[in-house]
């Protein structure tokens, strides 16, 4: 029973539909991410100068920590899309995979 199911589920078109959706929008979104932390570390390594800067003459702040800042919270972001989009597009899919197999279960 459980063997007939799996393969009716990876059978199903829909299923493919998700599988590709959620990989190619979570790659997207981590590269993203990636890209963005790696250039701050890179440029941290070889021309941190431009991280030193100060803000401004009479603050002790440099430049490094709003950008550093700005990657958290544009790293949280993305999570927030992932998920808003995983309880939305990717669960309605999900559900009519499950009502296309209910008969199954």
């Amino acid at each position: 029973m459980k063997d007939e199911l799996v393969e009716r589920i990876e059978n199903n078109p829909k299923y493919e539909e998700l599988i590709s959706k959620r990989n190619s929008f979570s790659i997207k979104l981590g590269i993203f991410v990636l890209v963005m932390f790696y250039a701050y570390i890179l440029t941290i390594a070889f021309n941190k100068e431009i991280l030193a800067t100060k803000i401004s003459e009479g603050m002790l702040t440099t430049i490094a920590f709003p950008i550093a800042l700005a990657i958290l919270v544009i790293s949280f972001i993305t999570t927030v899309i992932y998920v808003k989009r995983a309880n939305g597009e990717f669960e309605d899919i999900t559900n009519e995979i499950k009502e296309d197999v209910k008969d199954l279960m």
